[in-house]
């Protein structure tokens, strides 16, 4: 069976309507979302409702965290963002029912889904919401086996916006290095999902992937970053940077 993992949207809706329309041309029906579905971006509530929808399973990213609680460590353009999330949020449409059922599902949101021999988290196998994982930690030979320790045989994450493989050799293979396919062997591997709202790799594309039970394909989907970008300019307490960086996929 195929399934769809999607990743930190942060209040893309352009980005995400395009990325479930590609989903549905391949024929995948069922959705799993790694977190962060709000933050940064314009259209949080519309991206929360979709998720709500559209995915049988959403983990809570470090973003959806903050809109609960305290945004600690947050820099102040991640502040400022998160702030006008959760009043976009508390002023949503359809009554004091409606939105308390989105403060619900934040809420109740797990930190991890574990199925036999897949983990799925936000962050890490280490830490499921906050901890990242940059291709460079493959020169931390320390952290790597301490998150490979934690993993049955996969884990599939987000949080760094950047797709592709960690290998317990010590190797991270972008999605272009492994032709946009990596074929499940013996050996464990951790996958980044890539983001789907805020791409961080160079391309502005957004990205997701298919698992099936012999392999993840990595997929790009195109979008205009410019309609995101303007409702990000024509938004205050949105930093313009935030729409800046989606051009250029950084």
């Amino acid at each position: 069976m195929k399934r769809a993992l999607i990743s930190d949207i942060h209040g893309n809706l352009e980005a995400l309507n395009a990325v479930l329309d590609d989903i549905r041309q391949q024929g995948i029906s069922e959705i799993y979302c790694l977190g962060d579905v709000i933050g940064y971006g314009p259209n949080p509530v519309e991206c929360l409702d979709m998720v709500r929808r559209k995915c049988a399973m959403c983990l809570l990213g470090n973003h959806d965290q903050a809109a609960l609680f305290d945004p600690e460590g947050f820099n102040p353009v991640a502040f400022r963002a998160i702030l006008w999330t959760r009043d976009q949020i508390d002023n949503s449409s359809g009554g004091a029912a409606a939105v308390n059922e989105r403060w619900d599902y934040l809420g109740e949101l797990p930190r991890t889904h574990v199925e036999p021999n897949r983990l799925f988290v936000h962050g890490s196998p280490r830490d499921p919401t906050n901890e990242y994982v940059f291709p460079e930690d493959v020169y931390n030979q320390r952290k790597m086996e301490n998150l490979f320790e934690r993993v049955e045989q996969f884990s599939f994450q987000g949080h760094t916006h950047i797709p592709g493989v960690f290998t317990p050799s010590l190797e991270f293979f972008g999605p272009d290095e492994c032709d946009h396919e990596y074929r499940f062997g013996d050996e464990k591997a951790l996958f980044n999902v890539g983001s789907v709202g805020q791409p961080r790799d160079g391309d502005p594309r957004s990205c997701y992937v298919i698992l099936s039970d012999e392999s993840i394909v990595f997929r790009r989907v195109e979008y205009d970053p410019e309609v995101t970008a303007k409702k990000i300019y024509d938004t205050p307490q949105l930093d313009n940077m935030l729409g800046d960086r989606l051009r250029d996929g950084r």
